[in-house]
């Protein structure tokens, strides 16, 4: 039993609150699994630039002079130090050289890449690891979050979601993956790494994989109805997009509701009680086997 909270912002004059409007609703989520929690809020980046969040146990260690090795390599960065996260923020031609000198670090863990996500998670009850990372005040055009119970795996950092496998995408799940050791072994033949045991992180990858080969959030959803076995709800984000499905079975709860400012999904209606305007919102429960998935590019 998780907890799952997503919300797709359709109107800017919410964008400086998208962080404490999730915060609230992953709050309000918490027993449905109080050992770790994670939030990814996409953010308009500048042109020409990227991000990578990293994660250390030892962050008064592994962060002061992470500038000056990344400067050594022959990439200039700018780092912001938030509790045991730090966001590095680089040329966007220097992304993946930039994630492939910081992930050669044994100290350090790479969280999320991209040109507009971070990706923040930790043990811990929800209040407390948003708390450390000043969620509440980050501003945003979309974000998804996750409170875990554990039942399968230990309790770590690298285990809470959201996971993310791919630039700008990431992924949260409520339920149990049963053929994931066989989609683990056939992404690996595709040059994929893992960094878990986690059933999820299976999941991102898979979805990353299918956008890598072209196709768009809507199809790779579709892909995992036809090519994933177990029961499951996923929340996906991408750099401009917002997607849901859930298993033909539909064992796990989910609602959502739309309005004129937003599209937002819970585990269950209390997460979205304190929404703007949800007392006029249209509420429902999405259809097992149904991909819903808005994208920002094409609302354009």
């Amino acid at each position: 039993m998780c907890g799952i909270v997503g919300l797709f912002l359709k109107d800017k004059a919410l964008e400086p609150r998208l962080g404490a409007l999730l915060a609230d609703m992953l709050v309000t989520m918490t027993d449905r699994g109080p050992d770790s929690a994670g939030i990814a809020i996409y953010g308009g980046g500048e042109k020409g630039r990227a991000r990578i969040t990293a994660q250390s146990a030892a962050p008064e260690t592994e962060f002061p002079g992470l500038a000056d090795a990344l400067r050594a390599a022959g990439i200039e960065a700018d780092v912001t130090v938030k509790s045991t996260h730090a966001v590095v923020e680089v040329a966007a031609g220097k992304l993946d050289a930039a994630r492939a000198a910081i992930a050669a670090r044994p100290g350090l863990r790479v969280m999320s890449a991209g040109e507009s996500v971070e990706i923040y998670k930790e043990v811990g009850l929800p209040k407390d690891v948003l708390a450390r990372f000043d969620i509440a005040k980050m501003a945003g055009t979309h974000g998804i979050g996750h409170t875990r119970m554990a039942t399968e795996s230990a309790v770590t950092t690298l285990g809470a979601h959201p996971f993310s496998t791919g630039a700008d995408q990431c992924l949260v799940h409520n339920g149990s993956l049963s053929n994931h050791n066989n989609i683990r072994r056939e992404l690996v033949k595709k040059g994929m790494t893992f960094e878990t045991q986690n059933d999820t992180e299976v999941a991102a990858a898979y979805i990353s994989n299918e956008m890598a080969e072209g196709r768009d959030l809507g199809e790779a959803l579709t892909g995992a109805l036809d090519d994933l076995d177990g029961f499951f709800t996923f929340v996906v984000g991408t750099k401009s997009g917002f997607g849901v499905v859930r298993d033909p079975i539909a064992c796990k709860p989910a609602v959502m509701a739309e309005t004129d400012q937003y599209i937002a999904f819970g585990s269950e209606y209390r997460a979205l009680v304190n929404l703007p305007g949800i007392e006029t919102a249209r509420v429902w429960e999405p259809e097992p086997a149904t991909v819903y998935f808005w994208d920002h590019e094409k609302a354009a």
